[in-house]
């Protein structure tokens, strides 16, 4: 296993570049890069931690025709595994790795690195989100894996990887949804936002159901959430002036609470830019700590 402490995004610009001209060319104008080597098929393994794991066959297909037809245009870049054998791990383009199969190629062009494993599951997921290639449980279990197996923070995984520390911290939430919920994450049935709202819900499953058979949208999802979240509370007054607020916002205050061990009251008018967040500390040591947070 890689080491923990080892800071992810030690060379990610160079990653990030590999992965950046990895995308399958779509056109004359796609530049190619030139392959160290050819490989038997046989000789190259998918990676097991790769966080994709759904491959649309009717895609695939297409691919593979075109490969039969002008070749593979981009190498896979792979690294030797184990150290020292004839094999060989892929750490990006597994999708052209398939389709060569289907295509019956029997060799595939390559460009061999050497990366430990944090680097090649970092790749994995830096290039499927680049393309859009993972669905938002896929993405979820790919922060996941870098938490969990290589010790990285939700703050540091956002900074290295571009994405917001909320939205890291939502998805990997929807891992929290039953199986049934997030096999329909999955296929489309419900999007990141629906799901989202679900996360809150006393039977997430339930609530699901509903909303796909009604086609509810993620507003009316959150009104649903919040009906059965409440049961028989009396609704709010039509004459406060509080609009409810959304999944988002109140995971947000239950991360920051949780974060900073003191009450966090998120306010955002829906549709502006400025709000107002609100810490609460119940004595004066909370204070100092607070202090000593936001003075770096």
């Amino acid at each position: 296993m890689a080491n923990k402490n080892r800071g992810l995004g030690r060379g990610l610009s160079a990653l990030m570049a590999d992965v950046t001209q990895e995308t399958e060319a779509r056109g004359a104008d796609t530049p190619t890069r030139r392959a160290d080597t050819r490989l038997p098929i046989e000789k190259v393994q998918p990676n097991p931690d790769q966080p994709r794991r759904r491959f649309g066959e009717t895609e695939l297909q297409e691919l593979a025709d075109s490969l039969r037809e002008k070749g593979i245009i981009q190498p896979l870049i792979v690294r030797q595994h184990p150290p020292g054998s004839d094999t060989f791990q892929i750490v990006a383009g597994e999708r052209r790795w398939r389709a060569a199969q289907m295509a019956g190629l029997h060799e595939v062009p390559v460009i061999v690195r050497e990366y430990d494993d944090t680097e090649v599951l970092e790749i994995a997921i830096i290039e499927n989100i680049q393309r859009a290639d993972l669905n938002p449980v896929e993405e979820a279990a790919g922060y996941r894996q870098l938490m969990e197996k290589f010790g990285h923070t939700q703050e540091r995984l956002a900074e290295a990887l571009g994405k917001s520390r909320s939205h890291i911290a939502n998805s990997i939430r929807l891992l929290a949804l039953p199986d049934g919920v997030r096999e329909m994450l999955s296929d489309g049935r419900l999007t990141a936002g629906h799901a989202r709202a679900l996360v809150v819900a006393e039977d997430p499953m339930a609530l699901a159901r509903q909303v796909v058979a009604k086609g509810l949208s993620v507003r009316e999802t959150e009104a649903l959430v919040r009906r059965e979240t409440k049961g028989d509370e009396k609704p709010r007054k039509t004459s406060d002036p509080r609009p409810e607020k959304d999944a988002d916002t109140r995971a947000l205050e239950a991360d920051l609470s949780a974060a900073l061990k003191m009450k966090v009251v998120v306010d955002h008018p829906p549709g502006q830019e400025a709000g107002r967040l609100t810490i609460s500390y119940t004595s004066l040591e909370q204070l100092d700590d607070l202090c000593r947070l936001l003075g770096g």
